[in-house]
């Protein structure tokens, strides 16, 4: 069976067909589907012994599942993830209400939580889920590379962030000679090239001055400002009214990571190759394990970076989720350039 996140050969048209009738049959209804009713329903041109072997096959892909042996068939999460990927229709009308609210709209409150509140209840009135849309915050600014500079009973360091961040540290000079330095700039500039520092895998005849360099680092990190937290979130009462968390037990981790560390919501890796929407076991936070999180990032003028996101069930409607998200993202973006 294939692994979240791996790809999926492409489908037969027949099977593509199957696919889409059940996800949508299950996202309307949250009910087991047959291959009479997709046929009477969604108009196939095939015979339900047709389309019966059809779902076979695709619940073999691992594309399907049976929830119970005399029951109908509904989406997998690969499932889910290959409608995604590869068959999502074009957005309905939700979206396009969406869209034209936006085209109208212009930056006439006073503070921007008004504008990211009303924004985020909008999302959510009109599908369903919970919204949440983080506030721009600066960009987390990786070292990208150091230089250190011996001067009298002082070592100056040339921390370098990025193409327009440097900075110096002024320590005091370790016990070390000018050869060791040099051996500790080599092994830093190494490190670097690979990603992070590993202090771990520091040398032994580096540990002195790779001590005060690494407390140097530290302290130059801990004592930049920290980029404004938090975040704005609307649509609780549509989550509970979704089946899938009709125990508050089922949506307590969900509200409570969302309540304290909205950014891990959003934050993930692989957004990029997931194109902004996980789904189930995919996002690496174990409260999301059964939901679905469709995000999008936009940017303010000076460059910081925020999130639009939609939260609910894996059984939601992406088509609407991702065109809503995107275009609320490019809204804000408009308007805070």
């Amino acid at each position: 069976m294939t692994q979240p996140g791996t790809a999926v050969q492409p489908l037969p048209r027949r099977q593509q067909q199957v696919l889409q009738a059940t996800v949508r049959h299950y996202v309307d209804t949250t009910e087991p589907v047959g291959s009479q009713t997709l046929v009477r329903r969604f108009g196939l041109e095939a015979s339900p012994a047709t389309v019966r072997s059809a779902m076979g096959a695709l619940e073999q892909k691992g594309l399907l599942t049976q929830p119970h042996t005399s029951a109908g068939r509904v989406p997998s999460q690969q499932g889910y993830r290959h409608y995604v990927d590869c068959l999502l229709p074009p957005p309905g009308a939700t979206a396009g209400q969406l869209q034209r609210e936006l085209t109208g709209l212009s930056l006439q409150w006073a503070a921007l939580d008004d504008l990211l509140l009303h924004l985020a209840r909008r999302l959510a009135d009109l599908t369903g889920l919970l919204s949440l849309i983080t506030r721009p915050q600066r960009r987390s600014d990786q070292l990208q590379a150091l230089r250190l500079v011996p001067s009298g009973d002082r070592l100056l360091v040339l921390v370098v962030e990025n193409a327009a961040s440097a900075s110096t540290l002024n320590l005091r000079r370790p016990n070390s000679s000018s050869e060791e330095l040099q051996a500790l700039e080599h092994w830093a500039c190494t490190q670097l090239e690979q990603g992070q520092l590993n202090w771990s895998s520091l040398p032994p005849q580096l540990r002195l001055s790779g001590e005060l360099l690494r407390q140097g680092l530290a302290s130059h990190q801990q004592a930049r400002p920290a980029p404004q937290q938090g975040a704005v979130a609307m649509g609780l009462g549509g989550l509970l009214s979704q089946p899938e968390f009709s125990r508050s037990q089922s949506l307590r981790p969900l509200l409570q990571l969302v309540e304290d560390q909205p950014y891990q919501v959003l934050q993930s890796p692989g957004a990029a190759s997931r194109g902004g929407v996980w789904i189930g076991a995919e996002h690496p936070h174990p409260a999301l394990r059964e939901c679905a999180v469709v995000q999008a990032p936009y940017c303010s003028g000076s460059g910081d970076v925020g999130h639009v996101a939609l939260v609910g069930p894996m059984r939601m409607a992406y088509a609407t989720a991702c065109a809503a998200v995107s275009s609320v993202a490019a809204r804000l973006e408009r308007l805070l350039g």
